[in-house]
């Protein structure tokens, strides 16, 4: 199994013994709930289980005092009233005679995933704890948390397993000043963090959590602060947020090991966070890298986190595809601060642009509100969202065939994953010849065999019956021409196609808004429409980076595709690393709908690298960041002043 998930009921028997408002968010069932949902879905049993064990006092000593643990130790035999006088010593706690026994099982069942992760027993996993640990500093319990647990997994992967550099990201809505605290000078941990805010007025009220705290000493530079000024950030800020901030430094950073403290209290209709994102935005994060208190969010959202865990395709992204201002400010101010530091956000520019409408690209209405929702508003549109999440997943359940191959030489099956599917299935002659006179090329034998394999997997993947292939053609440009048509002939409404080498845009292609047409390795950075755009292919691992997360991305979320068709053409110059990465990352934006087309026969190699990305596991590692040169990112920020009016997914600075 590829995705570990740890647990164990003990973690609910803390519970508040006393009235207190502030507190009484905090109970078993927010665990219980994500784990009935989990289990409800099938989830859980498509996991490894891990049994969880109690973490040793050494364990805990990697980031905590010997007096704090000691004191901790001892609440296990005082009364509620001595709990109570004790929990009133710190920020939002309360103690109970099982919390000793929960943190400890909570900072086990961590180190236990971690292990499991490192050891190569599983791919990932999530670990369901309880309490929480962001909050949680060297002798002080804060925030409901009592033991840092993240922290603690971050020294033992150090100190265990050899690990030089270790990425935590915390998309709780909460800033975790203990995480911060514990690492802000130490260069080997890079943390990145969003949070309410709103200038200090949102506990935990720290100066310390606004953009311009960058970390300490030699540590400059690798705490990265993202703070919401404002209520009401939904999907697109938070896919902004990870595009333009976290991505470009995390792939610069080059981790060994991603740590998330994956609290969603930042999900929508949450009471502490007052956000809008949706439980389908979190799998969408977690593709990307690859606690809550409303009950409902937060199982799905957990949902949603695992079916990404798992490999499965996430649900496309609901709501307009442009991030608020007060997102955008947050997001400029953060590169501003970051950006002396890292050349990955240097390199990209952050240049206010004017005010431009809020008409977007495809023509939905999507203006700027100049605060968020009240509490109930955001409340009454949460069970609106997740009962529409559930019909969603309903109607559209994961395909059967996740990922299928079609090849024009049977030995090259022969490096194909297991799990992957290689159809043999051609569509029916008279249907492959009437497309097939569109072209002349597509009149040779072996063009013509690959089109009807072609046409095959697609009418699978348009059916819902597969989520996504990888074709060979001897006929690249045709075969894209044909399948691009046949799509927007059939269910398609919208077809993004991203051509790599020396392919055109068909000439008599309506220029309709239905099918937006990146061409990678074009003459020259042109934008001939906003549904028409030509970029040089980059020539370093950072300009592939930039081009990939400040451009194709933003445009690929902003159009909301239907369907991927990403087609590897003659000379199309990149690495297979590069192209795996490509087709990983434009799963997202059409919920997993993705059929790549490769010119001539590849190595076997090539073809089992593209199933496997598309059938959900990571892609290989790029190797060592190199800068971009002057011309790729004079390109970049050309194409992106010309575009960004209309697809506001582009900005990374509020306009002015």
């Amino acid at each position: 199994m590829r995705t570990a998930l740890v647990y164990h009921e003990d973690m609910t028997a803390a519970r508040l013994l006393w009235e207190d408002p502030e507190c009484e968010i905090e109970r078993p069932e927010r665990l219980t709930a994500a784990l009935r949902r989990l289990q409800q879905g099938g989830l859980e049993q498509r996991c490894l289980q891990l049994a969880p064990r109690e973490a040793s006092e050494a364990e805990l000593g990697l980031v905590h005092s010997p007096e704090y643990v000691s004191l901790l130790r001892g609440t296990q035999a005082l009364d509620t009233q001595e709990l109570r006088a004790l929990s009133g010593q710190y920020d939002a706690v309360y103690f109970h005679p099982s919390t000793f026994h929960c943190a400890r099982l909570a900072v086990g069942a961590t180190l236990q995933l971690v292990d499991a992760v490192l050891m190569g027993a599983v791919h990932n996993g999530l670990a369901l704890v309880r309490p929480p640990g962001h909050h949680s500093q060297r002798a002080a319990a804060n925030g409901f948390c009592v033991f840092n647990n993240v922290a603690i997994a971050a020294r033992h992967a150090q100190q265990k397993h050899g690990l030089q550099r270790i990425l935590i990201v915390d998309w709780d809505v909460h800033h975790g000043q203990g995480i911060q605290y514990i690492f802000e000078d130490d260069p080997s941990v890079l943390y990145f963090s969003w949070h309410r805010y709103e200038h200090g007025r949102f506990w935990p009220y720290l100066r310390e959590s606004d953009a311009d705290a960058v970390g300490q000493g030699k540590g400059r530079g690798f705490t990265v602060n993202l703070p919401w000024n404002q209520v009401g950030m939904g999907n697109a800020d938070y896919l902004a947020a990870f595009l333009h901030v976290l991505l470009p430094v995390a792939f610069e950073f080059d981790p060994e090991l991603v740590l998330v403290s994956a609290g969603f209290d930042s999900a929508i209709g949450d009471p502490e966070g007052q956000m809008q994102a949706t439980p389908e935005c979190f799998g969408h994060l977690t593709q990307l890298l690859q606690g809550g208190y409303h009950l409902e969010s937060l199982s799905q959202s957990v949902c949603m986190v695992v079916r990404a865990l798992l490999g499965d395709p996430a649900p496309p992204l609901s709501g307009p595809m442009e991030p608020h201002r007060s997102a955008l400010e947050s997001i400029q101010s953060v590169r501003t601060a970051q950006a002396p530091h890292w050349t990955s956000l240097r390199q990209q520019g952050s240049a206010p642009t004017p005010r431009p409408g809020t008409c977007s690209a495809d023509g939905r209405t999507s203006p700027v509100s100049p605060g968020g929702p009240t509490f109930k508003a955001v409340e009454a549109q949460a069970s609106a969202v997740l009962s529409s999440l559930l019909g969603q997943l309903h109607l559209h359940p994961t395909p059967p065939v996740r990922t299928a191959v079609t090849l024009t030489a049977p030995d090259a099956a022969l490096g194909l994953p297991p799990a992957v599917l290689h159809q043999e299935g051609s569509a029916p002659q008279e249907e492959t010849r009437a497309w097939a006179r569109l072209h002349e090329a597509l009149a040779q034998d072996t063009a013509f065999t690959a089109l009807g394999k072609v046409l095959h997997l697609l009418k699978g993947i348009l059916d819902g019956q597969v989520s996504s292939g990888v074709a060979m053609t001897p006929a690249a440009a045709a075969t894209l021409d044909v399948a691009l048509r046949c799509s927007l002939s059939h269910r398609a409404q919208r077809v993004l196609c991203v051509a790599v080498g020396q392919l055109d845009w068909p000439p008599d292609l309506a220029n309709d808004g239905r099918t937006l047409w990146l061409d990678i390795r074009g003459k020259e950075a042109a934008a001939l429409s906003p549904f028409h755009v030509s970029m040089p292919l980059p020539g370093t691992t950072g300009a592939f980076l930039s081009c990939v997360l400040a451009l194709v991305l933003p445009l690929a979320y902003g159009f909301r595709p239907d369907l991927v068709l990403m087609a590897l053409g003659p000379a199309q110059g990149l690495q297979e690393p590069q192209a795996a990465l490509l087709a990983a990352l434009l799963r997202g934006p059409a919920g997993g709908r993705v059929l790549v087309l490769v010119e001539q026969e590849p190595t076997s190699q090539l073809a089992g690298i593209l199933a496997r990305v598309l059938h959900g596991d990571a892609p290989p590692s790029l190797g060592p960041f190199s800068t971009a040169p002057p011309e790729d990112t004079q390109a970049l920020l050309y194409l992106r002043r010309q575009l960004e009016a209309q697809w506001k997914m582009l900005q990374v600075a509020a306009p002015s």
